[in-house]
């Protein structure tokens, strides 16, 4: 990557990092603290996370049930097929969407909070404050580790998928059938190490958001 990119993708990091500190400002004196605004968006992750769950099983489903194709419009299958894939994509770049949303308001935040404790004159108050920033600091990592673990597994599992819905648009016949069959054991096996996954970053989320509504 030469100076110029380097240049210019820093310049839009830093855009983009204006525009969010101006838009939570903006939330900030309408009555919408920071603090809100996270827990609003770790919820929106967690509803994406079970969505995206829901999604790829569905997609299993589908493929499963090709597999099963014994005659008819091999085509419809094929459209079916692509239909979940594109649908499971769009789930995907919604969780990664998300995940990004959480970590740029925490940054505001833990910034903001980590400012105000140098300003408390009270020792005590002080000492408790930080106290709470660092509980909320290692619940926040433990969370955001857990939903990037999820998110992780997704991407081998639509790489198998897309090749696997290519591989029968271009195909249409028995051979392509017998390529999904090949697949299906290890797509069944990745898409329930994903649910489990997702399963256990909704739990840590719906653990965080309650660490954070009662303080």
């Amino acid at each position: 990557m030469n100076t110029l990119s380097r240049l210019f993708i820093l310049s839009i990091a830093l855009a983009l990092t204006a525009c969010t500190t101006m838009y939570l400002e903006g939330l900030e004196k309408i009555g919408i603290p920071k603090r809100d605004v996270m827990v609003s968006r770790v919820e929106k992750a967690r509803d994406t996370q079970e969505e995206t769950k829901e999604q790829f099983k569905s997609a299993l489903e589908q493929f499963t049930a090709a597999t099963n194709f014994s005659g008819g419009d091999l085509e419809a299958t094929y459209k079916r097929l692509n239909d979940e894939y594109e649908a499971s994509v769009s789930k995907a770049d919604e969780v990664k969407t998300r995940i990004a949303d959480i970590e740029s308001v925490s940054e505001a935040l833990f910034t903001e909070w980590k400012t105000e404790i140098t300003q408390y004159s009270n020792a005590s108050m002080k000492q408790s404050s930080q106290k709470k920033l660092d509980t909320t600091q290692a619940h926040y990592r433990q969370l955001i580790a857990s939903m990037k673990q999820a998110e992780a597994k997704i991407e081998p599992i639509l790489t198998v998928f897309h090749d696997q819905v290519m591989f029968l648009k271009h195909n249409l016949n028995a051979r392509a059938i017998a390529s999904l069959k090949g697949e299906l054991g290890n797509i069944k096996s990745d898409v329930s190490a994903l649910v489990a996954s997702m399963e256990k970053s909704i739990n840590e989320a719906n653990a965080f958001i309650s660490t954070m509504e009662q303080k």
